[in-house]
């Protein structure tokens, strides 16, 4: 891919990371090995990230619904996410790139919540990309968290009912000091977006491969982001209108 200029790349983007199963089964191996493979190429996604200057990058690590999977294979995924954190931390803090983890925490043994907090204070102040991780994390329990909260904020006369704005409703969600993704990946085949991000996903455009994750290397990604730069962002505005609204304004003197 030609170099992109970097008006046209996203701030945010956001991916499920499918097809990891898939990946193993074709190869005859366990689905652990698929997974393991999966976490490697997170790594590579995350350096192109930084290598561009894309500001967020969001990925879909462990889902809520994750835990109706068999319990072997739900231990072995949160094993894997432990073991990536301890092993990429030091790597992490050294590029500058910040981490947060979303989600409910509170099903998480005590070991991985503590290595989570350990991560997330040493890389706080860090300035370069920002990884997320959503980790048994599902929007509509992010919505359901959120609305928990103004509804004890409205009880508590903290904030009044004519307050609950769009605005303010998306200050209680989980990412409130970050921007909304500007694109959403998925790769596995699949065209859904299976409970992430509900609310942060309305204007965001989708982009969706057969590619399965491990082998959605950094050429597929660039793929993606020429397929953004093609799109016209028009946010409820007519095309006309957003052509008008990039032309730069003439000054007189």
């Amino acid at each position: 891919m030609g170099q992109l200029p970097p008006s046209t790349l996203p701030q945010h983007v956001a991916i499920i990371m499918d097809g990891n199963g898939r990946w193993a089964n074709r190869r005859q191996l366990p689905r652990v090995a698929g997974h393991r493979a999966g976490v490697e190429n997170v790594r590579l996604i995350v350096e192109r990230c930084a290598e561009l200057g894309i500001r967020v990058l969001t990925v879909f690590a462990f889902s809520s619904e994750n835990w109706r999977r068999p319990p072997t294979e739900v231990r072995l995924l949160l094993e894997l996410f432990s073991g990536a954190l301890e092993q990429e931390v030091e790597k992490l803090n050294q590029n500058g790139i910040r981490l947060l983890v979303i989600g409910d925490r509170a099903k998480f043994p005590g070991k991985l919540r503590r290595r989570i907090d350990k991560v997330e204070q040493l890389t706080a102040d860090n300035e370069g990309l920002t990884l997320v991780i959503a980790a048994n994390y599902g929007g509509r329990w992010d919505i359901a968290q959120a609305t928990r909260r103004i509804a004890k904020a409205v009880a508590s006369a903290e904030l009044s009912p004519h307050e609950i704005t769009e605005e303010s409703i998306a200050q209680y969600l989980c990412l409130p000091s970050l921007p909304e993704p500007d694109l959403f990946i998925r790769s596995g085949g699949e065209q859904r977006i299976s409970n992430y991000l509900l609310w942060q996903l309305a204007y965001t455009e989708l982009y969706f491969t057969d590619c399965l994750w491990p082998d959605f290397d950094q050429a597929e990604f660039d793929q993606a982001l020429a397929s953004y730069a093609t799109r016209q962002r028009r946010f409820g505005m007519t095309g006309d209108q957003v052509e008008r609204a990039r032309l730069p304004t003439s000054s007189t003197g």
